[in-house]
């Protein structure tokens, strides 16, 4: 059913599901793909189109005529619904597991080609490592300059605009109002300086109790001592840094860190392990999610004392510590500077001396070594089609790969296919990014027996 209202039209739709995205799908009386943003699966609602395309059309949720059983109808932000980071916050949590797995399924199918059945069975239920709310151990700032003013805060859900918030629910319990407090002071230190920075991220650890800002700027000038003051006395930072930046806005490279007060990095535990992190380094912002996936990747591989093992994208240690302390050798691999140094200072810190860390490409640099068990965390491109042929020519037994993009994975299992050497066992979806469409995987591949 539609109206139209001057160029504008509204739409009353039955929601049908949630997409790999922050949107609903809906479909018109005549099969048409609508893309719903604010909507959940089961809401009738009226919405108003914004984009039409031959295919399918957007929208944006304008009236719920009829709110689902899964719709929640307040969330524990206030900014959820003019914010980008919350896209699922209206949904339940029993809701977001359930279309989470259904969204991995979605892609084993589609971009997989694997069969409905096989996909079906293969995906274990969404695992759930608890917090939907204050879970974040990271969050990052957008900063807006508007003359002698700064504007700091979120993107927007159009992500055009800066929205102030005073205090993000999704961080770490006890350090919610961090964001105000950074806020504040550089808005305070922007009113007598110019500021040219790009983002602002802010790390906090309930286990360390260490705070850290890290002010993502290009090189040139900035008034250091001053902004370590403030930061620190208005957040409590345990460390401020600037991490410098060059080349264009969208494809800017880190060129360097600056530790402007305090420790200069930021450490967590992740089980029985101590990481130390670099601002630039990444690590899971769910830092409860990181030890169900390293749960889920140690008891899919069971390490043996006597194996060596192969950690690719090892980032700072997450998988290469435990392994270190359960294998007999392992080559780790990973291609981003600041992580292979933070890596390097884990293992040091750690005593442990039977690791093997190599800065490189992972197709480049590829383990000259065989290995029984093999761990691949890669980035959101998922692993390069090299790889996926050096990985099927190893003598390993099992191959754990750790996802955090559903149709990167569905890809490279299907590359796995047509080798043939290793077969996936199980899929296990992890719920490391509540209210988000976000989800990790771990999939546990296993040699083909002939």
């Amino acid at each position: 059913m539609s109206e139209t209202a001057g160029s504008e039209q509204a739409l009353t739709l039955r929601v049908g599901r949630m997409t790999y995205g922050p949107d609903a799908i809906a479909r018109t009386d005549d099969g048409k793909a609508v893309f719903v943003r604010g909507a959940v699966p089961g809401d009738l609602v009226r919405a108003r189109v914004t984009r039409e395309q031959p295919t399918y059309s957007n929208a944006v949720l304008e009236e719920v005529l009829e709110a689902s059983p899964e719709r929640v109808s307040t969330a524990p932000c206030p900014f959820v619904d003019v914010c980008g980071g919350c896209p699922w916050a209206h949904l339940s949590r029993e809701a977001q597991l359930r279309s989470k797995r259904d969204n991995v399924v979605d892609s084993l199918v589609r971009i997989g080609h694997m069969p409905q059945e096989e996909a079906d069975g293969l995906v274990r239920p969404c695992s759930d490592p608890g917090d939907p709310w204050g879970y974040r151990n990271k969050v990052e700032l957008a900063f807006q300059a508007q003359g002698r003013r700064s504007v700091i805060g979120m993107h927007d859900v159009t992500g055009d605009r800066v929205v102030k918030v005073d205090r993000c629910p999704l961080l770490q319990r006890g350090f919610e109002k961090v964001t105000k407090s950074v806020s504040g002071a550089l808005s305070y230190l922007s009113n007598s300086r110019s500021l040219q920075i790009d983002r602002v991220g802010v790390r906090a650890s309930r286990r360390t109790r260490q705070v850290e800002v890290a002010l993502w700027t290009q090189t040139g000038g900035f008034p250091r001592a001053q902004a370590a003051k403030i930061l620190r006395e208005a957040t409590g930072a345990t460390s401020v840094v600037r991490v410098l930046t060059k080349g264009p806005q969208k494809a800017r490279k880190v060129s360097g860190l600056e530790k402007l007060g305090g420790y200069g990095s930021w450490e967590e535990r992740v089980g029985s392990e101590s990481m130390l992190l670099s601002a630039p380094s990444f690590f899971q912002v769910n830092t409860r999610g990181a030890e169900e996936l390293v749960r889920l990747v140690m008891e899919g591989l069971d390490p043996a004392e006597d194996e060596c093992a192969m950690d690719l994208y090892s980032g700072a240690g997450t998988f290469t510590l435990p392994l270190a302390r359960r294998c007999d050798w392992v080559d780790a691999v990973e291609s981003y500077g600041p992580a292979v140094r933070d890596l390097r200072r884990n293992l040091e810190r750690t005593g442990l001396d039977n690791v093997d860390p190599v800065g490189g490409d992972a197709d480049l640099e590829f383990p000259d070594a065989d290995a029984d068990v093999i761990v691949v965390d890669p980035p959101r491109a998922g692993l390069a089609a090299g790889v996926v042929q050096k990985l099927s020519a190893q003598p390993a037994r099992a191959i754990a790969y750790v996802s955090c993009d559903p149709a990167t994975l569905a890809r490279d299992l299907a590359r796995f296919a047509e080798e043939g050497t290793f077969s996936p066992v199980w899929v296990t979806p992890v719920d490391l990014f509540p209210q988000t469409f976000h989800v990790e995987t771990v999939t546990l591949l296993q040699r083909v027996r002939r």
